[in-house]
């Protein structure tokens, strides 16, 4: 408000000024047929302040319209604008130097300061009108990582979350596997009391727990070799929170970041608390592949049923399947056709049949 009424009044009063000096200008013929000179300074400065006024509400509301068009524009395509407009103006400063050498009559001057007004105006435009088709690609010329850096300023991209990894999901194993892939993206923070958990666990009596914490160690330092750059270790800690579970939890709401495990009631707490989570289990269910009944697939048979001449098999990825008639195969590899899939709170569970008997029936 404040600048709008600093432009108006500054019109208002340069009006005024040039209506009353405007008085100075006139014949001496012309003042010497005016009874009242004072009061044709008064009546001209009015009638410039008015004819001010209407040029400063003008020049105030195009300011405002272009103001607002300036604030909604993207970051990338004000930058290239500007750049474009810099660019034009620099031509037109190049290549319209040589015009004012030309030997113009003095009666004609006037057509130099013309043709250069004119020449800037329509190379400016040029520039910018370039920029809109052109500009990202300048961007890019100029700074390869420029574009992205401007949409991630504005919010067209988003940045990568960076991502915390709890104990049970570096013992597992299967984040070295997902790191390879590609597909998990950002830095990915190990908090030093996950360190000090793993440590504990590979320390610990317990045969299996040691060989397990072991393990996990060795899956952190390939890691850590293999990606020096996004494997990061944190010494965030708080003495205030007693489990480990609880501190990821909390380190995951200061920094916004999303929580990497494979521990189901961790997902569901860190969920209820607002917290982003990836769960490789889900994902792993989500990639397993689907096969629905007609479907063919080799399969060697490891045991019995436990209904009589049933056996059972696996997936790769663990499924059991359960082959009507397998019994007979129990050691070999057959191949069998699917009869129809069950999802159960366990997991997943196919049911089929040898593909010899279903031909033979």
């Amino acid at each position: 408000m404040l600048l709008d009424a600093i432009i108006i009044i500054s019109f208002i009063l340069a009006g005024a000024g040039i209506g009353f000096r405007s008085i100075e200008d006139l014949p001496t013929s012309v003042l010497q047929q005016v009874t009242d000179e004072n009061a044709l300074g008064v009546v001209t400065a009015g009638f410039g302040a008015l004819l001010g006024l209407a040029i400063g509400l003008v020049v105030q509301t195009g300011y405002r319209r272009l103001e607002r068009r300036v604030r909604v524009m993207p970051a990338d395509v004000l930058l290239s604008r500007a750049i474009g407009l810099v660019l034009g103006l620099l031509v037109a400063n190049l290549l319209l130097a040589p015009t004012f050498l030309l030997p113009i009559p003095t009666e004609f001057s006037f057509i130099k300061p013309l043709i250069a007004l004119v020449g800037s105006i329509l190379f400016a435009f040029s520039g910018v009108s370039l920029a809109d088709v052109h500009g990202r690609a300048l961007l890019r010329l100029i700074n390869p990582n420029s574009v992205e850096t401007l949409l991630l300023a504005e919010g067209t991209l988003k940045p990568a979350t960076t991502k915390l990894v709890d104990t049970s999901c570096i013992i597992d194993g299967r984040i070295e596997e997902l790191l390879g892939t590609g597909f998990l993206e950002g830095q990915i923070l190990i908090p030093q009391f996950v360190l000090s958990e793993l440590q504990q666990v590979a320390d610990a009596s317990n045969d299996q727990k040691r060989v397990r914490g072991r393990r996990g160690l060795d899956v952190l330092n390939r890691m850590r070799n293999a990606y020096p750059d996004r494997i990061l270790i944190h010494t965030a800690d708080y003495d205030d929170v007693p489990t480990v579970d609880a501190k990821l939890v909390r380190l995951a709401q200061e920094i916004n970041g999303t929580l990497l495990t494979n521990d189901y009631n961790l997902s569901k707490v860190a969920s209820v608390q607002k917290v982003s989570v990836l769960n490789i289990n889900d994902l792993t269910q989500a990639v397993r592949p689907t096969y629905l009944p007609g479907d063919s697939l080799d399969l060697k048979i490891l045991k019995e049923g436990k209904e009589p001449a049933q056996g059972v098999g696996y997936l790769d990825d663990g499924t059991m399947v359960v082959v009507e008639e397998g019994r007979n195969y129990l050691g070999g590899e057959i191949q069998v056709i699917v009869t129809s899939a069950l999802q159960t709170s366990a997991g997943r569970m196919i049911f089929a049949r040898p593909k010899a008997s279903v031909v033979a029936s």
